[in-house]
């Protein structure tokens, strides 16, 4: 049964998808149902799915944009993700949370728009997938340093593996 939660930061939410099923076989799990979703009080029309595979230790993010809905999956493997409040109108603007997502836990973090979001996997490799409500823009999207001291976010791991862009150097 879909379970939808609060979580530390206001329209941040943590979702257990609809329908996860195990038996001898596997597992089946719906990720994600528009009726399902609409009828727990979540109304949003997503328009495309992106993933992203990726090794131990590789952190991306903290990225974001002021229009965009995401709703976040880990598809195998784990991962730490950290969202950050990123709108200055709002009283929890630079607070962040952290949540595990796992193949084993099958929880959803749902991200609204002014909020960044970054990962990093703690397993050999992970599936990190996520539905969002724009089409990709890399023009309208902020980056924050996941190692921003004014935040003091927690990452569990020290030297991750880092992209240019996320290590704060030019492009």
């Amino acid at each position: 049964m879909m379970e939808v939660l609060p979580t530390a930061l206001d329209s941040v939410l943590l979702i257990k998808p609809p329908t996860i099923f195990e038996d001898f076989r596997g597992q089946y799990v719906e990720t994600y149902n528009r009726n399902a979703y609409f009828n727990a009080g979540i109304p949003i029309e997503f328009i495309q799915d992106d993933i992203s595979v990726s090794y131990r230790n590789v952190l991306r993010g903290i990225h974001g944009d002021a229009k965009t809905w995401k709703l976040v999956t880990c598809l195998q493997g784990s991962f730490y993700l950290v969202v950050v409040n990123n709108d200055p109108g709002s009283s929890q603007y630079r607070k962040w949370t952290s949540f595990t997502l796992s193949d084993a836990n099958r929880l959803q973090v749902l991200i609204p728009p002014k909020f960044g979001n970054g990962h990093i996997v703690m397993s050999d490799h992970a599936i990190f997938h996520y539905k969002q409500t724009t089409d990709y823009d890399r023009a309208g999207q902020f980056t924050i340093l996941w190692n921003d001291p004014t935040l003091k976010i927690w990452w569990p791991v020290a030297h991750p593996i880092l992209s240019q862009r996320d290590s704060g150097l030019p492009l």
